[in-house]
């Protein structure tokens, strides 16, 4: 048996940064075990954009979903005023062609059913919630234990547990959160109405609030809102579907009837938050990922994507690593300036579009709609493109 083989990575969170790693991993031929404190992976009502850049990095792992087949993929994406008047066309799908890899629309629970099938046999875990790790220093391994009493050993350690990750805690220690100062609500509907497009992306611009809606395939949208307010009332609220209506009155029609459209049962409101950002990640055999390592604001809608790119980097240093620890930190190495830029340009991005003041929001819509092509086009294809991994 070669060195590599030999060893076992332990993977701590069934999400979509965790499933990723683990399918990888065992292409590359690794043990892998993944645990997860959910007693099981529930379908998610919500939506996400898997961008150019994400797909790319599924490539590079060998990791072909075909979520094209199970999403949309994205033909067009707008930003209009709250009454739907344009403010600016993206080149997204411009950047795409040129790129020559998709991104794709998709719910959560669809994303999620393509990961679990491409990490069938590998051995998960649910009901087991991590308490804590200890790692033996003359042999180098890392046995992680459970609140049940269990214990899994390895010879590393990935924390993709998420935003409350206990990997990362016992790492840093307690930590607080950073509000973004406003609510998110999110729903995944059967929809259809004449500016809900094949493959379309449309975001809708007010004071202190915003909207979106996204084709997500099979005749369904993903819609979301947001609205400023407190962090303890975000955190806590307890509205219903007459308070999200009553948010967006005088917007456009087709957000009033998408809302109409949704049973209440089905909006989920999100506090949104994210962390100062960790320079250094992990110690010795234990290392983060995705929103465990470096958690972002949706802004960007990067946030999926950032795990999927962690999960390549990742493995591309793991496989055939014999030096466990110096193959984490170069993976780190190679992963914070790029996820640093994403958690700033996240938050600032937030920050103006949710912009409530007077002066700053005709600034805010005026930035938008008169910069630059190939300012705006630089901008987004340097999101839009997987760093290759450095070497």
């Amino acid at each position: 048996m070669t060195q590599h083989t030999s060893k076992k990575i332990l993977v701590v969170g069934a999400g979509i940064g965790g499933l990723t790693t683990a399918a990888a991993l065992r292409n590359a031929g690794l043990e892998v075990e993944i645990y997860e404190r959910a007693g099981a992976l529930k379908a998610a009502g919500s939506g996400l954009s898997v961008m150019s850049n994400a797909i790319a990095a599924l490539e590079s792992m060998g990791l072909d979903l075909a979520l094209d087949k199970r999403g949309e993929v994205l033909r067009s994406y707008h930003v209009r005023t709250s009454r739907g008047r344009l403010i600016r066309e993206f080149p997204f799908p411009k950047i795409i062609r040129k790129l020559g890899v998709p991104s794709v629309l998709i719910t959560r629970s669809d994303l999620q059913e393509a990961l679990l099938e491409a990490t069938a046999g590998i051995p998960i875990t649910y009901g087991a919630t991590a308490e804590s790790f200890t790692t033996d220093e003359a042999t180098g391994r890392v046995t992680v234990r459970f609140q049940d009493g269990r214990e899994a050993h390895g010879d590393a350690l990935i924390g993709a547990d998420g935003f409350h990750s206990v990997i990362r805690r016992q790492l840093h220690g307690p930590e607080g959160s950073r509000d973004s100062g406003y609510i998110c609500w999110l729903a995944v509907i059967p929809f259809e109405h004449p500016r809900l497009t094949k493959g379309s992306v449309t975001h809708y611009w007010g004071s202190g609030k915003r909207f979106g809606l996204v084709d997500v395939g099979g005749g369904r949208v993903y819609w979301w809102g947001t609205k400023n307010m407190p962090p303890r009332e975000s955190a806590n609220w307890r509205g219903g579907k007459i308070d999200v209506l009553r948010s967006y009155a005088g917007w456009a029609d087709e957000i009033r009837h998408v809302i109409q459209a949704t049973p209440e049962e089905k909006i989920i409101p999100v506090p949104s938050r994210d962390r100062v950002f960790l320079e250094r990640w992990g110690r010795g055999p234990v290392t983060l990922l995705g929103d465990a390592a470096h958690p972002m604001l949706t802004s960007l809608g990067q946030g999926s994507a950032m795990a999927i790119e962690d999960a390549a980097v990742l493995v591309r240093h793991l496989a055939g690593a014999e030096d466990i620890p110096r193959a984490l930190r170069r993976y780190e190495d190679d992963r914070r300036e790029r996820a640093r830029g994403m958690v700033e340009a996240s938050r600032s991005i937030s920050t103006f579009e949710q912009s409530e003041n007077p002066i700053r929001r005709p600034v805010r819509d005026a930035t938008f709609r008169f910069m630059p092509d190939a300012r705006l086009t630089r901008t987004l294809e340097g999101a839009l493109t997987f760093p290759a991994p450095a070497f």
